[in-house]
């Protein structure tokens, strides 16, 4: 049989090390080619690139025998996905997965993150894909806990399908290398970052800030993303990409917008 293709993208860079994690997990599973950003995209959310060129080349990061197509692109993780599939993939990928990003993507900073924009591009052709984040920022953090359900939940995925219109966003605890203690399908918890912004002067005498901000967690359920994470369990949270707040229809029909 066929191995089903599998695209694999991320925000920090080709070579970063969850990616390299998420490569060598994936080709257990399919044919994988790789699209990632040439450099850093942290943050950039859903941007896509409208007023300059896009850049691709084929790469070759690793030189193990076996190694994956790899390409590198000046763009958006967005940019990744959309270029690998009106460009370089000569037939439909079974699923994408982006990641593994090295910093958490829970809660309020899904809207954020580049990582689960690629995922949510792919969602949005109508592709099943997941989200894969690790609640450590460091470029050296340890990957090796949670593979295994990574590659669980990537097999169920393409077993079982998804649901229309959403992709998954999986987030995993900071565990040094041990496993987590299991897998929680949860809801994306209500939180705030409190921004800050740190005004400095450059020498030749032009001001500057630098964002900063602190992590507000205003949400106390036993159900969400958060708590999962904090008590060991990795989360997956179902994600829409359908932005249209239903319930606010009626209520905005009762203005007065007629004459």
């Amino acid at each position: 049989m066929e191995k089903p293709l599998i695209l694999v993208t991320n925000d920090d860079g080709i070579t970063a090390p969850g990616l390299r994690t998420l490569i060598q997990l994936m080709k257990e599973i399919g044919e994988v080619v790789v699209v990632a950003p040439d450099s850093p995209q942290s943050g950039m959310g859903h941007a896509i690139t409208v007023d300059n060129t896009l850049y691709s080349q084929k790469v070759v990061v690793d030189k193990e025998k076996g190694a994956p197509l790899e390409y590198s692109c000046s763009g958006t993780p967005a940019d990744c996905v959309k270029l690998a599939l009106q460009e370089i993939l000569d037939r439909r990928p079974a699923i994408v997965v982006s990641g593994i990003n090295h910093g958490s993507n829970a809660s309020i900073n899904v809207i954020y993150s580049g990582t689960m924009s690629a995922a949510i591009e792919a969602g949005i052709e109508g592709i099943p894909a997941i989200g894969f984040s690790l609640c450590d920022y460091s470029w050296n953090a340890n990957f090796e806990g949670a593979k295994a359900e990574i590659q669980r939940i990537v097999a169920e995925a393409l077993l079982h399908g998804m649901a229309k219109g959403t992709v998954l966003n999986v987030n995993i605890p900071k565990t040094d290398g041990k496993r987590p203690k299991g897998i929680k399908v949860c809801r994306q918890a209500r939180a705030n970052w409190k921004e800050q912004f740190d005004k400095r002067t450059s020498p030749n005498g032009k001001e500057y800030y630098w964002l900063s901000g602190e992590f507000e967690l205003l949400d106390k359920g036993e159900d969400t993303d958060e708590y999962a994470l904090k008590n060991g369990y990795i989360s997956i949270v179902p994600t829409q990409f359908d932005l249209t707040a239903h319930h606010a229809i009626q209520h905005i029909n009762n203005w007065n917008l007629h004459e």
